[in-house]
């Protein structure tokens, strides 16, 4: 199996930002990447309409020949991943917003997270935060209609800015000095939020620890790559390709992007 690919799913491009970050750190390992892009967003469905699409999305990646599974939506992680690493035999990595992290560094003792509905109403959500954010104030904002605005592409539209500052400014005004993206999509608008928040305020997402625990996952399991293999980096989406391939550019030649109704 250490030469079979990784899969990587999510409800679109948003993911793509957690693969920009395992292929930084493990660029030697082929992927598969699936941006179910028709059913986005997950946050608005139910549990169960969730767990499904995330059994399609596996076995697809499974019948791909897939080592290990990387669920790259804060969302699906949050309803399914339970349920996928109980039904399947290959490992999964999951994703949920970077509440530890956020509460331990936190001067003001308030930290705002910017999540999905799906994300926010989510039992994990909350045992995290019972967990690891005793005595600090979580202010909880849910981004409706930002994921469907970055799988346009318009990262930079008005809109998009008119609902970034409805969902911020409260949680500055109360008096946060971190903010977690509790959604893999969100980081495509750091640029747009650093203009907004004050200097002080740090931004948290999980692409890095994301990819720092799927090295450890496979080299716990000895199913890192041999050396020598080549590498292929495959990209496959049910909606428009054209702008999963925009989210990709400046990786060049050696990605393969198709469509294909899944």
């Amino acid at each position: 199996m250490n030469d079979h690919p990784i899969g990587i799913f999510d409800s679109g491009i948003g993911g793509t930002s957690i693969w920009k970050e395992i292929n930084s750190l493990l660029p030697n390992e082929s992927t598969i990447y699936l941006a179910d892009s028709k059913n986005a967003p997950y946050g608005e469905k139910s549990k169960d309409e969730i767990i499904q699409l995330c059994i399609k999305n596996t076995e697809l990646l499974l019948a791909k020949g897939c080592k290990l599974v990387v669920v790259a939506c804060n969302t699906a992680t949050t309803n399914a991943i339970d349920y996928l690493r109980k039904h399947y035999t290959v490992p999964f990595i999951g994703i949920e917003p970077a509440i530890k992290p956020a509460a331990l560094r936190s001067k003001s003792k308030k930290v705002g997270v910017l999540a999905t509905q799906g994300t926010l109403s989510s039992s994990l959500f909350h045992s995290t935060t019972e967990n690891h954010a005793a005595g600090i104030h979580i202010y909880e904002q849910v981004g409706t209609g930002l994921v469907p605005l970055i799988e346009s592409n318009k990262i930079n539209a008005p809109e998009t800015k008119a609902l970034l500052e409805k969902y911020l400014n409260p949680m500055v005004a109360a008096g946060i000095d971190h903010l977690v993206l509790g959604c893999t999509h969100y980081p495509y608008l750091l640029p747009v939020i650093k203009d907004m928040l004050p200097a002080h305020i740090n931004i948290i997402d999980s692409g890095e620890a994301v990819a720092r625990q799927t090295k450890a996952v496979l080299e716990k399991n000895d199913l890192l790559c041999n050396a020598g293999k080549k590498t292929t980096f495959q990209f496959i989406s049910n909606a428009n390709v054209n702008i999963l391939e925009s989210f990709l550019q400046g990786y060049g030649p050696s990605l393969k992007l198709s469509c294909l109704d899944f």
